[in-house]
């Protein structure tokens, strides 16, 4: 049985690593994206770019990790 993450967790994960590196978490997450990319690890990638995306939301307090999250 293969674990999913919802976007709840994916906005958790997110919010620990803004609490964690502050703004510096988005410089991790895009050389994360840019490096598996080069390494044609495309879901890998994705994921940290989709961490992108909730990372910016949560440093710039458009997005509140503790309320429950939608993703389209």
């Amino acid at each position: 049985m293969e674990a999913l993450l919802t976007a709840n967790d994916l906005c958790r994960i997110a919010a620990d690593l803004v609490d964690e590196h502050g703004p510096g978490a988005l410089d991790y997450a895009h050389r994360a994206v840019l490096c598996f990319e080069a390494e044609g690890a495309r879901d890998r990638a994705q994921f940290w770019l989709t961490l992108c995306a909730l990372l910016d939301d949560i440093a710039e307090n458009r997005l509140d990790p503790f309320y429950p999250v939608t993703l389209h």
